[in-house]
C-alpha cells in the first residue's frame, strides 16, 4: 500500500539565525553587537567604538544557537 520511509525528514533551520550569525573557521559563532541602531547620542564615544564590528558569542549562547542550525551555516 504505502512505501516505507527510508530516511528521516530534513530538519528546518531558523531563518533568522541564517541572517544574524556566521561561523568562524574554528566553529565559534560571530554576531553583530547590539545597541548600535539608534539613541547613540546618549552613549559615550568609548561605548560606540568598542561595539564596532562583530563579536564572538559566549559558549552558553552559542550552544543554544547551534541547535537552530542543524546543518551549519552554508
Amino acid at each position: 500500500m504505502f512505501a516505507p520511509r527510508r530516511e528521516m525528514p530534513k530538519l528546518k533551520t531558523k531563518s533568522g539565525v541564517k541572517k544574524r550569525f556566521r561561523l568562524t573557521a574554528s566553529g565559534k559563532l560571530k554576531a553583530g553587537v547590539a545597541g548600535k541602531r539608534h539613541r547613540l547620542i546618549s552613549h559615550n564615544a568609548k561605548y560606540i567604538r568598542q561595539n564596532r564590528g562583530t563579536k564572538v558569542m559566549s559558549a552558553s549562547d552559542a550552544k543554544i544557537i547551534k541547535l537552530w542550525i542543524p546543518y551549519g551555516l552554508a
